[in-house]
């Protein structure tokens, strides 16, 4: 018990240590923080110079909740929960493991630092973008975690930080999931991560973006705007009840699935979910109706 007591202390002094630096640009090229506020400003401003829904205003409704979210998630969260859960899950598992005489060692199939850096990248990005398609797809089939899922489809009008509006569960449920697939392909550096995270930050903005583009040919291979859009429509037909274009970065797996549904141009289509009239509009409530309320 001692362990796990000091790797939640270490998790804690450590983020914060190193939220500080972020903020004080005493991290290099890799800066969460202000690579977060770059892509978001690149991207809010060809909402506004390419906005796709003409009357939707350049601050849009609960522009100012999302972009708390967006902080909310992106740093806070981790240094109030998530680092000092996954870490002390991590080492949990890997206890168990030692119990029944075996380490995560013995699952890892390769390691990626025996491949091109080009190779060893597309395969960390290709398990991760899959394994949380598959994810999201359950945030949407099992009744729980769509309590949960429900705080980022409460978003009635779509902008770029519609991206990171989403209750603190979600990443406990995306990162659990994730833990064991990129374990057992081992050797992935901080740098490694980065550059997918950013790249996989950058198009989710754009899909939450008020833009109106596909890519072209493309689409077929990413996530976009005009795709997005009908993942978050409130009504969908029976047999797509339980969601269409899951695809966070990819929406390769979309096609491959059947679970690609674009009928027309959804520019105008209303979103949210049955019943988000009487769902909480703001944060602290929001954080709490998966909670209070029954599967």
């Amino acid at each position: 018990m001692e362990k796990y007591i000091d790797i939640i202390a270490n998790s804690y002094s450590g983020y914060w240590n190193y939220l500080k630096n972020e903020i004080l640009l005493q991290n290099n090229w890799d800066n969460y923080f202000y690579g977060l506020i770059a892509i978001s400003l690149i991207v809010w401003i060809l909402e506004i110079v390419f906005p796709w829904r003409k009357n939707q205003g350049i601050f849009r409704k609960d522009f100012w909740l999302d972009t708390f979210y967006m902080f909310f998630n992106f740093f806070l969260l981790n240094l109030l929960v998530f680092m000092a859960l996954s870490n002390t899950a991590s080492a949990l598992f890997d206890d168990v493991l030692e119990i029944m005489g075996l380490s995560i060692s013995n699952f890892q199939l390769f390691d990626v630092d025996d491949l091109p850096k080009w190779l060893g990248l597309f395969i960390f990005f290709i398990v991760s973008d899959f394994v949380q398609w598959n994810t999201h797809r359950l945030l949407h089939r099992v009744p729980m975690l769509w309590n949960f899922h429900k705080v980022h489809h409460s978003v009635k009008e779509m902008g770029f930080a519609a991206h990171l509006r989403y209750h603190w569960m979600e990443p406990v449920v995306y990162k659990t999931l994730l833990y064991v697939p990129i374990a057992i392909i081992g050797g992935f550096d901080a740098k490694d991560v980065a550059i997918v995270h950013f790249f996989s930050i950058a198009i989710g903005h754009l899909n939450h973006a008020n833009l109106g583009w596909d890519y072209g040919i493309f689409k077929y291979i990413f996530n976009n705007p005009k795709m997005h859009i009908w993942h978050h429509a409130k009504e969908l037909p029976k047999h797509v009840r339980f969601g269409v274009n899951y695809g966070l970065t990819l929406s390769i797996w979309d096609y491959i699935f059947k679970t690609n549904y674009i009928p027309h141009n959804g520019r105008d289509i209303e979103l949210g979910f049955d019943g988000d009239e009487e769902f909480p509009k703001d944060f602290f409530q929001q954080e709490l109706y998966p909670l209070k309320t029954k599967s």
